[in-house]
């Protein structure tokens, strides 16, 4: 594997460190509905354990209400169960075979959580990243060792990998940063 390479793959497992970021900050409850919000719920399904939009359509009614319409009838007892016992504070309501889901809104002390969240989940993105320069690092200097690479191609490397990091790493800071910013809108 040469320099090149080694930037070129640390640069795209960055990046899909960024898309994983972002999904997990989806998942992060703010003041308005959003579908994603029901991505971590599992229900029941014949025996086995299944993610709910494998279940039900899964959309948004209004800005405050995310409807689940299950595909079959006899699963919407099972589908409001699983969502009022998930760890999202939750109350459906069967209307027939549609389920709505109102979002209540938060409590100052509700967004301060989900704040924390929101920034546990950037330092988790953070972390990965820096683990990624680490090992493109730790790539580079074996190269040299094996004398495929000089080591003013390493210091070189090492500055090139360490301007991807840091420009990954104020990517995460803004994504994270924009969602502290909308948990904490009225």
């Amino acid at each position: 594997m040469t320099i090149a390479e080694i930037k070129k793959n640390t640069e795209t497992k960055m990046g899909q460190s960024i898309e994983a970021l972002k999904n997990n900050l989806a998942r992060v409850r703010t003041g308005r509905a959003n579908p994603a919000l029901l991505d971590a719920i599992h229900v029941e399904y014949y025996g086995s354990m299944v993610p709910l939009s494998q279940v039900a359509n899964v959309s948004l009614l209004d800005s405050r209400t995310i409807s689940v319409q299950p595909w079959e009838k006899n699963m919407a007892a099972k589908v409001e169960k699983a969502i009022r016992e998930s760890d999202l504070g939750l109350n459906p309501a069967s209307m027939g075979d549609l389920i709505r889901v109102p979002m209540p809104p938060m409590s100052e002390e509700r967004r301060k959580e989900m704040t924390k969240l929101a920034r546990n989940e950037g330092e988790n993105g953070k972390i990965a990243i820096r683990n990624l320069r680490r090992d493109a690092n730790e790539s580079v200097k074996k190269l040299v060792k094996d004398k495929e690479a000089s080591e003013d191609d390493q210091k070189r490397s090492e500055a090139e990998i360490q301007k991807i990091t840091d420009k990954h790493i104020a990517e995460v800071d803004a994504l994270v940063a924009a969602k502290e910013q909308d948990i904490m809108a009225v």
